[in-house]
């Protein structure tokens, strides 16, 4: 595709923009980042608007922006699962974060397996949910390019070689510079930048392409009925209206249990911030609903058939469908805001996650493991070096590992990171489950969900069987219920046999 020097220039001075946004944040409410909790948390004092930008930019990010809509555009209506799922999670947030914040303030723990290590006094079950958020996050951070790669393409620069290779590399020796001097101050001072950017670049495109095609009634006549509606299910079976529910219901449980989005959470100032945004956050599920239709009005003006497009279309699949319809609509300056919105927005997530992983794997395997006597000091230089390395392995990933093994990952880390619920949520509410029952109950449910999927040929929709009726189910939340059954089984032989409750260091009054 020919060099496109508007949006290449406009995109470039963006970009500019956010890197000395992401250095000069280190002096944001300073802080002595030699401390683990005001480097990989913001010291804990994130009020509620940047707390809502954090979190925003942390869950919607470059691959939401670019997957999101490329799934209404290829598979239809089952893609927009991903809208009532983000709804859903904000009673959960609502009702049951504010007490893991209060808990992991009051003990000083940072991540989720901080909790459950105290919490259970099991530090193999600590090192299980560790371990988990880092593989489930690690190709989340890999896929963040995905969506960069796009657009520096779209710009109509080769994205093959070396030379095709270093707007990336560039681009994260940025990411790695700032975040190592900032922590997680860059991210939220960018994601504020990143969500402006995009609310105006959605808004734009749902005025633009509506208003061209004659209005909302001609642009969703021209998109076929099949891409639409969900597909009538066959006789003695539940069809893609379970799959469309499980996999709601599923990722909405398992969202904010990832590294990143924990992260997010604790370095909230109070509960009462948490609660906040979570009557807030749904103006994000708003945007996600109307990025979703980007999709829709992608087939609705026939990218796919634009003879200059198709370069894209055969590199990029799919995922080419958002940048073909900014260029098939709007001028050059505005495609070079449009495809900033979406790098920034790899950026934020991206950064965020790093951190996260940083600091579960520096918490919870080298201080637990490796040098339990460490200082602070060694604690933070640590994690801010594992972030680095973080980072150069998702390079890595992309590089050298065909795409599509990033995807199949992306999915496992689903089925993967839910299995954490018994131990983090319903701990929160409970002791009756015993800390190897609950390792029990996650092994059963993170090693038949992984042979599941393999076995599935990586899709994450199982046909459960169930009397008689194919009930298609997201093999996450299936796992799930198997996890609790059995954790609930083997809780009331150990606690019969060896009980544990006396590990437990936290108190009732810890959660209030």
């Amino acid at each position: 595709m020919p060099l496109n020097t508007t949006a290449l220039v406009i995109f470039v001075i963006l970009f500019a923009l956010v890197t000395f946004i992401g250095f000069f944040a280190g002096r944001w409410r300073r802080g002595n980042l030699d401390l683990l909790h005001e480097w990989g948390l913001g010291g804990r004092r994130f009020g509620t608007v940047v707390t809502w930008f954090l979190i925003g930019g942390d869950l919607y990010t470059a691959y939401t922006f670019i997957a999101v809509p490329a799934l209404l555009f290829g598979a239809g209506a089952i893609g927009f699962f991903a809208v009532p799922y983000t709804v859903m999670i904000y009673p959960f947030l609502y009702l049951i974060f504010p007490r893991l914040w209060s808990v992991c303030h009051k003990h000083g723990y940072v991540t989720s397996a901080d909790f459950v290590r105290g919490r259970y006094g099991n530090r193999w079950l600590a090192l299980a949910i560790a371990l988990t958020g880092i593989v489930a996050t690690m190709p989340y951070i890999a896929l963040q390019l995905v969506g960069m790669q796009v657009v520096i393409g779209a710009m109509g620069i080769e994205t093959s070689g070396f030379f095709g290779d270093l707007p990336l590399i560039i681009a994260f020796v940025i990411l790695a510079a700032f975040t190592y001097s900032s922590g997680l101050r860059a991210p939220a001072m960018i994601a504020v930048v990143k969500d402006m950017l995009i609310y105006i670049t959605v808004f734009a495109a749902i005025i633009a392409v509506p208003v061209h095609m004659g209005g909302f009634g001609p642009m969703f006549a021209a998109i076929p009925k099949a891409k639409l509606l969900l597909a009538a299910p066959p006789a003695g079976s539940w069809g893609s209206f379970s799959a469309y529910a499980t996999l709601a219901l599923g990722s909405a449980c398992a969202l904010f249990l990832y590294p990143h989005s924990i992260t997010g959470i604790l370095s909230s100032s109070s509960g009462r911030v948490v609660r906040r945004n979570a009557a807030l956050l749904p103006a994000y599920s708003l945007m996600l609903g109307l990025l979703a239709l980007v999709g829709f009005m992608a087939i609705a003006i026939g990218v796919a058939t634009m003879p200059q497009f198709a370069p894209g279309f055969k590199a990029y699949s799919n995922n080419f469908s958002v940048p073909a319809l900014f260029m098939a609509m709007f001028p050059d300056w505005f495609v070079g805001v449009a495809f900033a919105a979406i790098a920034i927005g790899a950026l934020v997530p991206a950064a965020i996650m790093s951190i996260a992983t940083a600091n579960t794997y520096t918490r919870n395997v080298y201080r637990e493991f490796i040098n339990p006597n460490c200082t602070d000091l060694q604690e933070s230089q640590m994690a801010k070096i594992v972030s680095l390395v973080i980072k150069a392995g998702a390079l890595v990933f992309i590089f050298f590992v065909p795409l599509q093994y990033a995807l199949w990952l992306q999915l496992l880390g689903g089925v993967w990171i839910i299995q954490t619920v018994p131990s983090v949520i319903i701990g929160l509410y409970t002791r009756f489950f015993h800390g190897w029952a609950l390792f029990f109950g996650w092994l059963a449910g993170f090693g038949i969900g992984t042979w599941m999927v393999l076995l599935n040929n990586y899709a994450p929709v199982y046909p459960l069987k169930i009397l008689g009726t194919t009930f298609p189910c997201y093999i996450a939340l299936a796992m799930l219920v198997l996890n609790i059954a059995v954790a609930t089984v083997l809780s009331l032989v150990f606690n019969a046999v060896v009980p544990d409750k006396s590990h437990d260091m936290t108190q009732a009054a810890d959660y209030a």
